[in-house]
């Protein structure tokens, strides 16, 4: 299907506008943190940082956001649905930011946005049926609906706000996962969704330069848990409902980091006859940190890793049935083998390795919260700060 150029043109000002607003925008959100208290403070030596920080950052990820999305996109319900709950979701950060909030309360808040969105018509109705000898193209899902879109919801808002573990991680990772939806927006001609995904790519963009290594300002809950949000919540839009074989595929592609980061930490710590609750350093980036890397190598890796997948996501669009299908068998046989060897490396409990005190490149393990004040994995999801 051929991209329409006034689709790619209006995608591309509405990315301009969110950027230029982030970037104008961080350094007065930077400077209102600091007056109501949302600052990271290095209480010991744990900390990987040695001064205080504000976060709350992602305010100005959304004032881009929202505001290039008024300008070019009709509020129609499914829009109204996704920025109400995504505001709920911004409010919620913004609290947990400044009082840090028990994760319970949090996780009954999330699954009260998600169904402001899913009531208003945002919801996963069909999955593709993977049997291409089938005359049923669909999986119709009815009642079932409404409950898969909801653990869809949460389970990415949650994902990406427990990879914010180093300095611009998730704000990169969700700006990839962002562009590889643009594109194929592009590609599938679902106009609304390219501008929406343009508007959180350039909203990212504007706020990315705040929050690289050494960062000025973290987005914190306010930031991580509103860009899950999002992703999630346009990731099931327009064509993405119900589009042939990629219907679920390419949503697991596109956020393939943070959903095999999630995913492995709860195995992980079941494992063990652990909680999933139990915080750890055996996330992704701790392990490349505790490898050697620096922060700056361990983002890079990863944004390379985000982008071969989001890559992915993009060629299972343009290709035919039968080849999507071998396309994706091949890649679950490379994500098998690579899982087989992260656990063979990783098989312990989660805690760094020992390292001899020369070493300078290791970064210091990051303070938690207790059990029921992370997020709702039980974690501190701020590492990096």
């Amino acid at each position: 299907m051929p991209i329409q150029l006034p689709s790619v043109g209006l995608a591309l000002a509405a990315l301009l506008v969110a950027a230029l607003v982030a970037l104008i925008s961080t350094p007065v959100v930077r400077s209102l943190a600091f007056r109501v208290g949302a600052v990271d403070v290095p209480r010991d030596d744990r900390r990987m940082h040695d001064h205080p920080i504000p976060r709350m950052g992602g305010l100005a990820i959304f004032f881009g956001f929202i505001l290039s999305v008024l300008i070019f996109l009709p509020l129609t319900p499914e829009l109204r649905g996704m920025l109400l709950g995504g505001v709920v979701i911004l409010i919620l950060g913004i609290f947990d930011d400044i009082y840090a909030l028990p994760a319970k309360p949090k996780f009954l808040v999330q699954i009260g946005a998600a169904l402001i969105a899913v009531l208003q018509g945002n919801q996963i109705q069909f999955l593709s049926n993977p049997n291409i000898f089938s005359k049923e193209a669909f999986w119709e899902l009815g009642w079932l609906s409404v409950p898969i879109t909801v653990v869809w919801i949460v389970g990415i808002t949650n994902a990406v706000n427990l990879i914010d573990g180093l300095d611009g991680l998730a704000c990169g990772v969700s700006t990839i996962s962002s562009m590889t939806l643009l594109v194929i927006a592009l590609i599938v001609a679902e106009p609304d969704v390219a501008i929406l995904m343009a508007a959180l790519a350039g909203s990212c963009i504007g706020f990315l330069p705040y929050n690289l290594n050494p960062a000025k300002i973290f987005m914190g809950d306010t930031g991580a848990t509103f860009l899950g949000f999002i992703l999630a919540t346009v990731s099931i839009q327009g064509l993405f409902k119900f589009y042939a074989i990629i219907s679920f595929a390419v949503p697991f592609l596109m956020l393939g980091l943070p959903i095999f980061d999630t995913c492995f930490a709860i195995l992980r710590r079941v494992s063990h006859g652990q909680s999933p609750m139990k915080p750890d350093r055996g996330h992704i980036h701790h392990r490349l940190i505790d490898m050697g890397f620096s922060q700056k190598q361990a983002v890079a890796v990863l944004y390379i890793i985000s982008a071969i997948l989001g890559l992915s996501a993009v060629v299972l669009t343009t290709i035919g049935v039968v080849r999507a299908m071998l396309f994706l068998l091949a890649l679950c046989a490379a994500g098998a083998v690579a899982s087989k060897l992260y656990l063979d490396h990783n098989g312990d409990s989660g805690q760094p390795p020992q390292h001899s005190s020369g070493s300078s490149r290791v970064a210091r393990p990051r303070q938690s919260r207790p059990m029921d004040s992370g997020n709702f994995f039980g974690e501190e999801d701020r590492s990096e700060k």
